[in-house]
């Protein structure tokens, strides 16, 4: 019985390495016509290595609530959720933000001479979630509130963006994940927000008291609207409402 909840963790990293082999499954695809003008994409596919990491957020949710209601949290569970945390939100992620950068270069006329370089700053994003965890390991008092974003709200900002990229049919959003310097941007702002040690609440529930709750019940609120309304376009917008809120009301901890 006490494994259960480290399978559900191992469950996590299954999918977090699955995202990967669709990522580098697909590169981009470069097409001609009789007129001469280049047609320069990815394959949609790619669009299963955000299900994946969907479906490890999920599972890594369930394995802490598998681990309270079994009574069986245990420290090497607590490593091991790391360790699954940083393949699934911080490496496949990662990738993410690498094929959209060779996407970005590969539209501009220089885009043979393009250095790799450039393209590395995509993995600031997982080491920035490697010294998260390892921090938070170490660190006790993190259990009702978070020093930092926590990974696996990174890891799904970026998981949202191939399914804006091929779902939200709205050129200006399109451009501006095709832009090289709001890549470097979201890059920068997540892994910023990853290492500092601003305060975010926990979307953990002692109880169900709208009074002790309440903020979280904003951001649940304005996530069920918010997808309602904007579909894929509200989950980066949800992650950064979840960082404002928490900001604002980092005193009503439950």
């Amino acid at each position: 019985m006490k494994q259960i909840p480290n399978l559900f963790t191992l469950l996590n990293l299954f999918f977090g390495c699955i995202a990967i082999v669709f990522m580098m499954q697909n590169g981009i695809a470069i097409s001609g016509n009789e007129n001469g003008s280049t047609w320069i994409d990815m394959p949609e596919s790619i669009w299963l290595a955000s299900l994946f990491i969907g479906l490890a957020a999920v599972v890594d949710f369930l394995d802490g609530f598998v681990a309270r209601l079994l009574g069986a949290s245990s420290e090497m569970g607590k490593q091991l959720d790391s360790l699954a945390d940083v393949v699934s939100f911080g490496v496949a992620p990662g990738m993410i933000l690498y094929q959209f950068l060779r996407l970005s270069f590969a539209r501009e006329t220089s885009a043979m001479d393009t250095s790799i370089i450039w393209l590395l700053p995509a993995f600031i994003l997982p080491c920035a979630a490697a010294w998260r965890l390892a921090r938070f390991n170490l660190d006790p008092s993190q259990s009702d509130s978070f020093k930092g974003m926590p990974v696996p709200a990174a890891g799904i900002f970026v998981a949202s963006m191939p399914l804006i990229y091929w779902n939200v049919n709205t050129e200006s959003i399109t451009l501006l994940l095709l832009n090289k310097w709001v890549l470097y941007g979201i890059i920068v702002l997540l892994s910023w927000l990853m290492v500092s040690r601003l305060p975010l609440m926990a979307l953990k529930f002692k109880n169900f008291s709208i009074a002790d709750n309440w903020p979280k019940y904003l951001i649940l609120l304005l996530a069920v609207l918010g997808f309602v309304m904007l579909k894929w376009l509200a989950v980066p917008l949800v992650v950064l409402a979840y960082v404002v809120v928490s900001l604002l009301f980092q005193n009503k901890k439950a």
